[in-house]
């Protein structure tokens, strides 16, 4: 099963991107992807796999809470 998380790009150096998950950031290899700082990118196992619009992200991120939300944590 793939579980992969959206992200905010934020910054673009070389191969490599600093994403934002709701205020946590963290760095994602981009070469798989046509990133550009400000789009919204698919984040699985350190790799941007898919880049989405942010209406798509953000319907995702509200799945994603809604099922978290039933354990106790959410993504912002």
């Amino acid at each position: 099963m793939c579980l992969a998380v959206p992200g905010k790009i934020l910054r673009i150096e070389g191969d490599t991107a600093e994403i934002d998950f709701g205020g946590v950031i963290r760095k994602a290899n981009v070469t798989m992807v046509e990133a550009e700082v400000g789009k919204w990118a698919v984040i699985h196992a350190g790799f941007a796999i898919e880049i989405m619009d942010e209406e798509e992200a953000r319907e995702t991120l509200k799945l994603w809470n809604e099922f978290l939300s039933s354990e106790g944590t959410t993504f912002n």
